[in-house]
């Protein structure tokens, strides 16, 4: 009966294959959220009362990897990983210091890839990250930019975001009624259309695209800033989550203690604007509009499925949805992203396939959003990208045949090359000193009991230490020692006078 039953496995893998070949060039739907951790229904965050219909709608029309992490904690080095399929260590692409272009000017991007295929590509929001520089025309047949029109007074940086629209402070801000380390952390609910958001604009533009679009195959990028800091959305969204019932983290300020110092350090970076935060009694007022801003993403998100679903497209566009990173509210005594720890590192993964696996999967085994490059390129028949080392690997065999053993786990690299390697059930962290974490995942979800001292899992260690990056990249350049024009998209080195056009 084992033998019939592999041969139908074997079967089945070969007719999926051979739809692959034979069908006509797939679209692909891609959509990015920014800062979401597994506070979603179907990953069961938050005790699971998270108001995502739609996330969770996405998740039973395909495959969910509810074990996927990302290659860096932070959003530029995450999506250029993402976008390349390459870790940081193999980019040098390590913080939001740096540009990837003239760092890396023939480096092969996702959208760039798809272009180059024939496919037309277009998108609009958050995607590459949102400063100015971060999208060359190359990889864009039309992008609309974030207009920070919800939150213009947040963006100070005029080097960096070039084209926000003046706009003065009111005098209420910060709305939150805390001054914390950025213009950036605030939060609040806005009597004003839903339209005029940046993230109901970047879904208004798939729509649109999805309503008119007829001919060659797509690659719609769809970047969903929210829930990004700042906490800004629709004021209707805060009724779904009455205060006297928002839960906050298990408030455990012993968990560091076995933690070693390069660890505390990291948890610690923003222990100031936790403490602020709890010590003004705000502490659920700010869990309450983080998941108000995940509620409204998630409805932008249905506006967008529901456009698909009734357009000529709906039966051949795969969709792919997934979170850059997470983000801690206080677990770790850490308030902002940037750790190793499974608040940060773990995420939204979902993959429709129409060709390749069964509707309402769910997989198990570790993930990396480094396996996205790959996965596009094996299910839509494209090219390798020559030249172009890639560490992740195609999760079409996981769509497949989700409960399949993976080997190779899912590498996180910190901005100070700290790195962490999570397998299906534990999670190795080494810091740039030496210094290590060990935890059971299964046994200790929460991450409290550091196991890096316990003789019984010295083999664990060795096997997950061995998946650590041997030789990491050099760091690139910050943006700090080049000058850019955004108009012609090209980079002056201020060291050399060597120029980088954007646009090739």
């Amino acid at each position: 009966m084992k033998v019939f039953s592999k041969i139908l496995l074997i079967l089945h893998f070969a007719f999926c294959i051979f739809q692959l070949k034979a069908a006509p060039p797939p679209n692909v739907l891609f959509v990015a959220v920014d800062d979401l951790n597994d506070w979603v229904g179907f990953m069961g965050g938050y005790s699971g009362q998270a108001e995502t219909p739609n996330l969770d709608r996405l998740a039973k029309m395909g495959t969910a990897f509810t074990n996927a992490h990302t290659a860096s904690p932070v959003c530029c080095p995450s999506r250029v990983a993402v976008l390349s399929g390459q870790l940081p260590t193999t980019s040098g692409i390590y913080s939001n210091r740096h540009w990837w272009k003239p760092n890396l000017p023939d480096l092969v991007t996702i959208p760039a890839h798809f272009r180059k295929s024939g496919y037309r590509t277009v998108g609009a929001g958050k995607i590459f990250h949102h400063s100015v520089g971060n999208n060359p025309p190359e990889c864009w047949d039309d992008f609309q930019r974030l207009g920070f029109y919800d939150d213009a007074f947040a963006r100070t940086r005029r080097d960096q975001f070039p084209f926000v629209h003046d706009e003065a402070v009111p005098e209420a801000f910060p709305f939150s009624g805390i001054k914390l380390y950025s213009n950036e952390v605030d939060w609040s609910g806005f009597e004003k259309p839903e339209s005029e958001f940046d993230d109901a604009r970047a879904a208004q533009y798939g729509i649109d695209f999805l309503n008119e679009h007829r001919g060659e195959p797509f690659f719609l990028a769809c970047g969903f800033f929210r829930p990004h800091m700042p906490w800004y959305f629709p004021k209707k969204y805060l009724d779904l989550y009455p205060l006297d019932e928002i839960e906050v983290p298990a408030d455990f300020p012993e968990d560091l203690d076995d933690v070693p110092e390069a660890g505390k350090q990291v948890a610690l970076k923003k222990y100031v604007d936790m403490k602020k935060v709890r010590d003004a009694g705000k502490w659920a007022t700010a869990i309450r509009h983080y998941l108000a801003s995940i509620s409204f993403m998630d409805a932008q998100l249905g506006n967008l499925l529901d456009a698909l679903e009734k357009s000529p497209h709906a039966r051949n566009t795969i969709i792919v949805l997934w979170s850059d990173h997470g983000w801690h509210l206080g677990e770790k005594q850490h308030w902002h992203k940037r750790t190793l720890w499974e608040e940060t590192t773990r995420v939204p993964l979902i993959v429709v396939a129409p060709q390749a696996g069964e509707a309402n999967q769910v997989c198990t085994q570790p993930a990396s959003l480094l396996d996205l490059f790959p996965t596009l390129i094996e299910l839509c028949g494209l090219p390798v990208v020559s030249g172009q080392s890639m560490d992740g690997i195609s999760l079409v065999p996981w769509l497949l045949n989700p409960s399949k053993y993976r080997t190779q786990n899912a590498v996180t690299v910190h901005e100070l090359r700290h790195i962490s390697v999570r397998s299906n059930r534990y999670r190795y962290i080494r810091y740039i000193d030496g210094s290590e974490e060990l935890y059971d995942l299964f046994s200790d979800p929460n991450e409290w009991d550091n196991r890096i001292g316990d003789p019984s899992l010295t083999s664990i260690v060795g096997r997950l230490s061995s998946e650590l990056p041997r030789q990491p990249a050099p760091e690139a350049k910050p943006y700090t020692q080049f000058e850019f024009d955004p108009h012609s998209y090209k980079w002056t080195d201020k060291a050399n006078g060597s120029i980088v056009n954007g646009s090739r």
